[in-house]
């Protein structure tokens, strides 16, 4: 497939991959966990331990290159030094992922069903978003797409800067930290919003001097069938989409990124905990990817301000959304014969 050619002229470089299924009559529960090949239960208790161990000390082993190389960008904060000190960092986090998802694929190797990560380039820029449900998802993003696109930059609470190690790492990275505030805060102080818009701004700015994902979990809180309910959200298997952080990181860089990579995780036997990874009981983990090309005109407009480009961005992510929801439907429903299979 020809990955620059686009499905209108006022698109982005790369098209859509990929096709979505038909939306099945009925929805699938999959609040409970049914492990795709159970382990006996103090077998699972010592492989969690050892991955838990394993992942500890990678994370240690990467943070004592980092801290140098840390204090170097504090000290020099040019973007010269940033040119030459940044494909470190990210060339000792891609090893980082590297070996998570050595340990990981050995747990379980038979569990991924993964569609649509190619014609993907390490050397380009690319802005990801995904559904969210657990944490597992981070290690299921990082493991297929490490070394197919450039090192994923998540935007982070601003409380996890002062986390221990990862905090300064984090940082090193670029990973920008966002403070949240309630409906109630940004209704009493709107500037509140534009301060946390500006420092997306100034993050994505870094990210224009070297190959950068920009990953956007664009629900902004993990699913969950009492949140869907309490947000009267639409879809199926989704919250609603926040388009905020994608519409300002559109608006910051979106001419530089090669497409948006739209990622569906979906978990046939119920959403793993990180423990249920450790411990090979994850179950199974399906992963579908497309790009969708990026219109021109959401590259510039003011999603604050435009009331008219504000309502065209909202049909353009809920059409993906609605897409992806039917997806998940799709997998459920051809997932349901394996799941009856254990009951």
């Amino acid at each position: 497939m020809n990955s620059n050619s686009t499905s209108s002229p006022s698109a982005r470089r790369a098209p859509p991959t990929g096709s979505v299924p038909p939306q099945p009559p009925q929805p699938v529960d999959t609040a409970s966990r049914q492990p795709s090949k159970a382990r006996p239960q103090r077998l699972a208790w010592l492989t969690g331990l050892l991955s838990a161990t394993l992942l500890v000390l990678n994370t240690l082993a990467c943070f004592v290159p980092i801290v140098p190389l840390a204090l170097l960008k504090l000290a020099v904060p040019t973007p010269a030094v940033r040119r030459r000190v940044d494909p470190w960092l990210n060339g000792i986090a891609t090893g980082w992922i590297s070996r998570n998802t050595r340990w990981i694929a050995r747990l379980q190797p038979e569990i991924w069903d993964v569609r649509g990560n190619t014609d993907l380039r390490l050397d380009d820029w690319y802005l990801v978003n995904c559904n969210h449900q657990s944490w597992v998802d981070i290690f299921v993003l990082q493991r297929v797409l490490n070394k197919r696109i450039p090192l994923l930059k998540f935007f982070l609470k601003q409380q996890l800067l002062y986390v221990p190690v990862i905090g300064l790492a984090w940082w090193a990275l670029d990973f920008p930290f966002m403070k949240r505030y309630s409906k109630a805060q940004l209704r009493r102080n709107p500037a509140l919003g534009r301060k946390d818009q500006e420092t997306a701004r100034r993050a994505c700015e870094k990210f224009k001097l070297v190959p950068t994902s920009v990953m956007v979990f664009a629900e902004g809180t993990r699913f969950s069938e009492a949140r869907r309910q309490t947000q009267s959200s639409p879809y199926r298997n989704l919250l609603k989409p926040r388009a905020g952080a994608l519409a300002t990181t559109l608006n910051a860089m979106g001419t530089q990124f090669r497409s948006m990579i739209d990622a569906t995780i979906i978990y046939p036997d119920g959403v793993p905990s990180f423990w249920h990874l450790a411990s090979g009981r994850a179950g199974r983990i399906v992963v579908r990817i497309r790009q969708i090309p990026i219109p021109d005109d959401f590259c510039g407009g003011d999603y604050a301000g435009d009331k008219a480009f504000r309502s065209a961005f909202h049909h353009w992510l809920a059409d993906q959304w609605q897409a992806k929801d039917r997806e998940i439907d799709a997998v459920m429903e051809a997932q349901r014969p394996l799941n009856a299979d254990r009951d």
